[in-house]
């Protein structure tokens, strides 16, 4: 019917809708990561449902902003788009990044479950907390250099600290860890700080399961230091190949290598879905760390090498493992063939004869077998009354001759 559009005509239109990713966060196509993370911050805060109850409008907008920096956060993706367009990235497997704190108790509980089960859940700041730190609504407390502090943060929640550095510990470099004792997830956080006062969320590191312990660091040292990205490191998919050259895929570097001297601030987030984050979180100057710092430099630059001859390795290794391939079936095929000319070879020299062939019936073998058992049976049958009257003479046969005409006991 005219009235009607098919599914094809639909999924056509919502693509011509389809806004340049670039333009909806605002940003041009030589943008750094850093500026496109700090737009699409801006732009989830401003539009995120928890602020934005029943508006259709900015639900839309939220999605189409999450679904943008999806795009633009991955360097695949972007590289993808930015040659062939949308037609060039698989929109199916684009992720959203679920805030907790907006879910109910029984979506929560299937989130849990489903973390539980190995499927990676991808969970983003409370909008709630974000919206306090740039409204300048939070308590921050101060955390000295090389002094541990132990504390436990809600789910949901944040701790904020400040930390003042000097010139020379910037030279030095800074280090800043939070672990947790317990495996909790949390995340670390790093703001800066607006004009207004307030703060916004410049980087953010993931808790990552490492030993007995989860952690989190950030470490300005002056060279880039290297993460994990959960997000992309989730390539390593069922083909296990895939997976093993894939593997150093997740590790990105870190958008900010060092510090200015002053004042910064950090926070940790309670990830966990239902309970409390008990975590020790630390700030360090690197100076007193020469030898660790030297051989992080070397590791990073060795995880950059060891990348890029992974992906040429990948290379070799698919046109060896066709080949190998090949071989292995081309192997089979001509074990087959070699057995079938023999077999034909066989037979050939089995037909040069003028005998009538001799074929034992199976029912001849049968028969011969049942008439034994039968006269095993019979023998058997044979024997037993025999053995029955043997055992009757042990008992009472005795050969005793008894007069009957006297009585017993008289002479």
């Amino acid at each position: 019917m005219p009235g009607h559009k098919s599914e094809a005509e639909k999924g056509a239109g919502e693509k011509q809708l389809r806004r340049d990713p670039y333009e909806v966060l605002g940003v041009n196509r030589n943008s750094t990561d850093q500026e496109i993370k700090s737009a699409y911050r801006k732009l989830a805060l401003k539009y995120h449902p928890d602020k934005n109850a029943n508006d259709a409008k900015a639900a839309d907008m939220f999605k189409e902003v999450t679904f943008s920096y999806n795009i633009l956060s991955d360097p695949d993706k972007r590289r993808q788009y930015d040659s062939a367009g949308f037609e060039g990235v698989e929109s199916e497997s684009q992720e959203l990044e679920l805030d907790l704190s907006s879910l109910g108790t029984v979506n929560t509980m299937f989130a849990a479950i489903f973390s539980k089960l190995g499927v990676p859940i991808k969970t983003t700041v409370s909008a709630t907390v974000l919206e306090e730190a740039l409204n300048g609504a939070v308590t921050i407390r101060p955390l000295p250099l090389g002094q541990p502090l132990c504390r436990k943060v809600e789910k949901q929640c944040a701790h904020f600290y400040s930390v003042t550095i000097t010139e020379k510990e910037v030279q030095a470099g800074f280090v800043c860890r939070v672990y947790s004792a317990d495996k909790s997830k949390f995340k670390l956080l790093y703001f800066d700080q607006e004009e207004n006062g307030g703060l916004s969320l410049a980087l953010q590191e993931d808790s990552s399961k490492t030993g007995k312990i989860t952690c989190a660091g950030m470490y300005f040292l002056g060279f880039p230091v290297y993460r994990m990205d959960p997000a992309q490191s989730v390539a390593a998919v069922k083909d296990p190949d895939a997976a093993f050259f894939k593997k150093l895929d997740g590790f990105q570097p870190c958008e900010i290598t060092e510090l200015k001297a002053g004042t910064h601030y950090f926070a940790v987030y309670g990830d966990n879905f239902f309970k409390s984050v008990s975590y020790t979180i630390e700030v360090l100057s690197a100076e007193p760390f020469p030898e660790e710092k030297e051989n992080l430099r070397l590791v990073e630059a060795q995880i950059l090498s060891k990348r890029i001859e992974l992906s040429k390795f990948e290379t070799e290794y698919r046109e060896v493992l066709a080949q190998f391939t090949e071989m292995t079936s081309r192997y089979a095929q001509e074990m087959q063939a070699i057995d079938e000319l023999l077999k034909n070879r066989n037979e050939i020299h089995a037909s040069y004869t003028t005998a009538p062939q001799i074929k034992r019936s199976s029912s001849g073998r049968s028969k011969n077998k049942a008439t034994f058992k039968e006269s095993e049976d019979g023998q058997g049958r044979d024997k037993k009354p025999s053995r029955d009257r043997l055992k009757k003479k042990r008992w009472y046969n005795l050969p005793l001759k008894v007069d009957k005409r006297k009585p017993c006991g008289m002479e």
